[in-house]
């Protein structure tokens, strides 16, 4: 509920403004603000305003909520709230505590001082969503930052802490106390006069190079998007008189607001907001103490996992199942930090205090008082029932035993235990200390309160939680299935490996699927496709995987697979020998190559995601169509900038995507089932 509240301290009005839980600037919000201003403006005994956020923060800018309703533009609008601001004919001085983002930080770039505690963190993050600061944002801070940092602080979106600003003209003091006792001496001490930072000069020749240099280095994005260069036409604008450039920061945020860009954009951020919202989980449910916390497996995936606990202040015990693997595990994780400290992300002694919450061992029965335990061992039931009944034995109580298999069967799993409510499936993604994605796993005893620590803990991580139900998969990589898949089938029709890769990278995906193929290694593809193929009789794959494995070629771990690496891993060439073993597999089936142009490839690599998806949705598998987007989004490479493959197929048309499908179906060789639309495609909405 947004508050607005008002104290006169001496000849100082300390207006607090309040809507938990980041203080967005509501319509209920600035209609209070307005008031308040007014009220202190009005009133003798009032020298000066200080105006600032409750609770932990100053602003993060727009309230959410209201996002396309009428609510957003009814008066006073941000913008008319700023002009009350910057007018005021008495000192206006924020202190900015906490986050002071978009809207936030518009509102206290029009104040007449600015005072903020040094951890504090001020940001534009609009470009985020596809749009412009659209309050002035372009125009105000060029004239307090010199023009490049301006540009910087626009395009980049990352908000930035108060410490590292404070010899610039963006904040008067930095603060390691209370900023508003500050703000308060300040004006009582000082008598500071009003300025507008609208009256300040702009260096232009300063703005111009910034603006050419920030040009440049847009046009060689593989994928340039509107608001960027939005963004630099309006920076360049505040050469203008102000009223000028802000009407031309005004026109770009209106037309950016309608792009199919920004409206992706917006799609991913709420579907992201909604992603770890569970309807049937009460928002009182306990959540469990995770103080301690142990992970067996020193792999690639376990040191990941490893790093990303103790980034969030866990110790952690690393089991392995001998010494030498522990040590390469040990060095794994001394490397993942050392890169950090070289790149100046991370303190030497920082580096050092996390790596002594590190305790290797090579007995389960130190993992005793570990309050949550994570396998990340191989992907097997065999390998992974020997370690999760090792750990029935030995954890405590109350402990959580988490699975991160991307694919077996999380019920299973839990029915070997004795404590089947404590079991659940944390399916991190590689690198697992960078990957924002967590896909959590809820089996079919998975209690709530576990359920609750698991979703707690993926906050306190950093990551973006998605919760799935069990099957083959979950929702990621049975989606993957299909969509590699129908790649393979491509390449035998007549693609090659490199040209369905390049098409679905030019629509947008970070990498297509026989490069990933290759980063991963086909032999972990290979040994879940047999599985399938054993467990599911109708299970229908092409071979053309398994014969590349026969050939030697894993992927980069060998040098090679569909792509060859002669200059490192960046630098894919394709394989002469690959390509040869294409030939080969289409001679024996019979199979006469034709032309495939780049539009089939997409449209069948993207539907055959969505498909699933929908079959997900209909299973109750994935809760909502936006936990679908931001599985892909987040964890497969999908481009942000689309919404994520549900929300594209919705722009396409659902009628269409069915249609193409039972094109696809009537023509295309490979499972003659691949193509029947899921109930919910057929029935034209999720």
């Amino acid at each position: 509920m947004s508050d607005v509240g008002s104290r006169l301290q001496g000849p100082v009005a300390v207006v607090t403004f309040d809507n938990p839980p980041v203080n967005g600037l509501s319509h209920a919000l600035r209609v209070g603000l307005a008031r308040a201003l007014e009220r202190a403006i009005a009133d003798e005994a009032v020298a000066a305003v200080v105006l600032t956020g409750g609770g932990r923060h100053f602003s993060a800018g727009a309230d959410i909520r209201e996002f396309g309703t009428p609510a957003a533009t009814a008066e006073p609008t941000l913008r008319r709230l700023i002009e009350l601001v910057e007018d005021a004919p008495k000192p206006v001085i924020v202190a900015i505590e906490g986050s002071c983002l978009g809207g936030g930080l518009e509102l206290a770039l029009a104040a007449h001082y600015r005072i903020a505690a040094r951890g504090a963190t001020l940001g534009l993050p609009e470009v985020k969503l596809g749009l412009i600061p659209g309050a002035g944002g372009t125009q105000r801070l060029p004239r307090l930052l010199a023009p490049a940092r301006a540009l910087e602080l626009i395009l980049g979106g990352e908000p930035v802490r108060a410490g590292v600003l404070a010899e610039t003209g963006l904040l008067d003091r930095v603060v390691s106390g209370d900023p508003v006792e500050e703000a308060i001496a300040f004006a009582t001490s000082e008598s500071p006069p009003p300025r507008r930072t609208r009256d300040r000069s702009v260096d232009g020749a300063a703005l111009a190079a910034a603006c050419e240099a920030a040009r440049a280095r847009l046009a060689t994005e593989r994928h340039p998007l509107p608001a960027p260069l939005r963004a630099v036409e309006a920076v360049a604008a505040a050469a203008l008189p102000f009223d000028q450039g802000l009407a031309a920061e005004r026109r770009a945020f209106v037309e950016l607001m309608q792009s199919p860009e920004s409206k992706a954009l917006r799609h991913a951020f709420l579907a992201e907001r909604a992603a770890g919202k569970v309807a049937d989980l009460a928002g009182d449910t306990p959540v469990r103490p995770v103080e301690q916390a142990a992970v067996i497996g020193a792999g690639t995936m376990g040191a990941g996992i490893a790093v990303a606990l103790l980034d969030a202040g866990l110790p952690v015990w690393l089991l392995e199942t001998d010494e030498p693997a522990l040590t390469r595990g040990r060095g794994r994780i001394a490397g993942i930090y050392e890169a950090q400290v070289q790149k100046g992300r991370l303190t030497p002694a920082e580096r050092d205090r996390r790596l002594g919450q590190l305790r290797p061992t090579l007995e389960y029965g130190s993992l005793a008082a570990a309050d949550l335990a994570i396998e990340a061992v191989f992907e097997s039931l065999p390998v992974k029932r020997e370690v999760i009944a090792a750990l029935d034995r030995v954890m405590k109580p109350g402990a959580i035993l988490a699975t991160n298999t991307s694919t077996l069967d999380v019920n299973t799993i839990a029915e070997l235990t004795r404590r089947p409510a404590d079991v659940l499936g944390l399916h991190f993604f590689s690198p697992a200390n960078v990957m924002r994605l967590l896909e959590v796993v809820r089996g079919r005893t998975t209690a709530p309160e576990v359920l609750a620590t698991a979703l707690a803990l993926a906050r306190r991580l950093g990551k973006v939680a998605v919760v799935s139900g069990v099957c083959d998969g979950f929702i990621g990589n049975r989606m993957l299935d299909a969509y590699v898949r129908q790649a393979w089938w491509l390449v035998e029709e007549g693609a090659t490996p490199w040209q369905v890769d390049q098409a679905i990278e030019a629509f947008g995906f970070a990498m297509g699927p026989f490069r990933v193929g290759d980063l991963v290694g086909h032999d972990v593809s290979q040994a879940i496709r047999e599985r399938r193929r054993a467990e599911r009789p109708g299970y229908r794959c092409s071979t053309l995987a398994d014969e590349l494995c026969r050939l030697g070629r894993l992927g980069q771990k060998t040098g090679g697979g569909w792509y060859d690496y002669p200059d490192g891993p960046r630098r894919p060439v394709p394989a002469p020998e690959a390509g040869a073993l294409v030939e080969r597999h289409r001679a024996t089936l019979g199979i006469t190559p034709r032309a495939i142009d780049d539009s089939e490839i997409v449209e069948r690599l993207l539907y055959a995601l969505v498909n699933e998806g929908a079959r997900l949705l209909g299973e109750g598998i994935a809760a909502r169509p936006g936990d679908i987007d931001v599985v892909y989004i987040t964890g497969y490479g999908f481009p942000r900038w689309r919404g994520g493959p549900m929300y594209h197929a919705e722009q396409v048309g659902l009628d269409r995507v069915v249609a193409r499908m039972r094109e696809f179906g009537g023509s295309t060789p490979g499972d003659p089932e691949f193509w029947q639309p899921a109930p919910l495609l057929e029935r034209g909405r999720w």
